[in-house]
């Protein structure tokens, strides 16, 4: 489909899928098998500008006055993760620990912290899940108390992306337990600072080249210029927003995978030969592939058209957050899974991609909100906007 891009968003995809595939596709069996983050991929995308899609240009970054840079992040994504989806979640992710600061910092803080990030020079985290705090965010235990001009952090995070390779991090914590949500605060935290170390790196079973790891924190000396926004209480604020605005960059990853996987189960099926003939003329397969492209382009148009509202000023996006969110993750799924079908038992091999795929697809299910917490918001949401044309 023609989705009328403009030049510097054709630039983008030409420029990404270069990086994807010339220099990623050599390399990404590599870096799933042994588990090595991507550093030198990361340089080739902060080489070619793809770090600061989404930051605005007076901080360094490519996002055009008036624009969010969401759709210039999704297509950049997108094109990456048809080939690893998680070395594409390195700079991804970094965006997800850079929206705090961008949707809730200070002219100061925005000013110190995004032209870093902008140039590749630096990486972000989120840190907001906890052991006991996954989609009940509400049940934060990490806590923040301010003694003098500092606050002192004490609390663990969990599966935290971008890990111990990151720099910056967006942290939240409870400066208040008394006000529930209410009382949740952010914080900009630096590597390096005292009382800040890191757990465990976890042993994922996909995007093993994303370095996933526990943030500990004892007695953490925090400069209170690093409360975000430099007030407390609006934390949870800055978490939603967050989420709503990165949730079609998980949707495009996984709308990646879902293509890249169809792209690799075409080429297998036109080469392929059983019964005499190559799958590609069988028409249970010609059924499956023209499913999953069905499905690809659907979840496309959707990622593609909520990217664009929010880029536009959309101020109530949510729902259509969750929308993209949610299909893209499930077609992903359903994609690679089918891909791995068509391969039959050299699907299930490491040597072919599609195994990786499969494997990958699954996290986007999960992280930024489960699928089923993607379809609590948007049955909550229209639930109010019918309650709400009634009056």
């Amino acid at each position: 489909m023609n989705y009328f891009f403009t030049d510097e968003e054709q630039m983008i995809i030409e420029t990404s899928r270069e990086i994807a595939q010339k220099k990623i596709k050599p390399v990404r069996e590599h870096y799933d098998a042994e588990g090595i983050f991507p550093w030198d991929m990361v340089k080739e995308m902060a080489n070619a500008g793809l770090c600061g899609l989404y930051i605005p240009e007076e901080y360094g970054g490519m996002s055009p006055k008036g624009s969010k840079g969401i759709m210039q992040l999704v297509l950049a994504t997108e094109e990456m993760s048809k080939v690893c989806g998680g070395i594409a979640l390195s700079n991804a992710a970094s965006a997800l620990g850079t929206f705090p600061i961008l949707l809730g910092a200070t002219e100061a803080q925005k000013k110190k912290y995004l032209p870093d990030v902008a140039s590749g020079k630096k990486l972000a985290a989120f840190g907001l899940t906890e052991a006991g705090a996954g989609s009940d965010a509400g049940a934060m235990r990490t806590t923040a108390v301010k003694k003098g001009n500092k606050y002192i952090l004490n609390g663990t995070k969990q599966w935290i992306t971008n890990g111990f390779e990151a720099e910056t991090y967006t942290v939240f914590a409870m400066t208040d337990k008394s006000k529930g949500a209410r009382g949740c605060s952010c914080f900009i935290v630096e590597k390096g600072t005292p009382g800040f170390t890191f757990g465990k790196k976890e042993n994922k079973m996909g995007i093993r080249a994303s370095a996933t790891t526990e943030l500990i924190f004892q007695d953490c000396e925090v400069p209170e210029e690093n409360l975000v926004g430099g007030k407390e209480g609006t934390g949870f604020i800055i978490a939603v927003g967050t989420l709503n605005h990165s949730r079609p960059g998980v949707a495009a990853q996984a709308l990646g995978i879902a293509a890249g996987a169809l792209d690799e189960s075409l080429a297998y099926a036109r080469q392929r030969e059983q019964f005499g003939q190559k799958i590609s003329g069988f028409q249970a397969v010609q059924h499956m592939l023209a499913i999953m492209a069905v499905e690809v382009e659907a979840a496309r148009s959707l990622v593609y058209a909520v990217s664009r509202s929010v880029d536009a000023g959309a101020t109530d996006f949510a729902k259509d957050s969750a929308f993209c969110k949610y299909y893209a993750s499930e077609v992903a799924m359903k994609v690679t899974t089918n891909a791995v079908q068509i391969f039959g038992g050299y699907g299930y091999m490491k040597e072919y991609p599609v195994e990786k795929m499969m494997r990958d697809a699954k996290i986007t299910q999960i992280y930024e909100g489960t699928s089923q917490i993607q379809l609590n918001e948007i049955a909550a949401k229209l639930i109010k906007e019918s309650a709400q044309k009634k009056k």
